[in-house]
């Protein structure tokens, strides 16, 4: 949990530096390791990730993350990075 809040941490920060896409993209890679750490770990370690049953949350969080990311990288940045 805290490496997931310390990579929104550095989304947040890119965002307040009006990197918007920068930030976007942070926010949905430490959705995508959310989704992974999930996986990986034991439901008594992953503490507020688990939600519901694993492959939901897994599912989840890896289409949310997808998506922040495509959309991140493909919507037209009109001369702002």
């Amino acid at each position: 949990m805290v490496v997931v809040v310390a990579v929104i941490a550095v989304a947040v920060v890119f965002v307040a530096q009006d990197r918007w896409r920068r930030g976007a993209i942070f926010f949905g890679g430490a959705t995508l390791i959310a989704a992974a750490f999930r996986l990986c770990l034991p439901t008594v370690r992953v503490g507020l990730l688990a939600v519901r049953s694993k492959p939901f949350d897994v599912g989840a969080l890896t289409l949310l993350g997808s998506v922040i990311v495509f959309l991140a990288a493909t919507i037209n940045t009109l001369g702002v990075s």
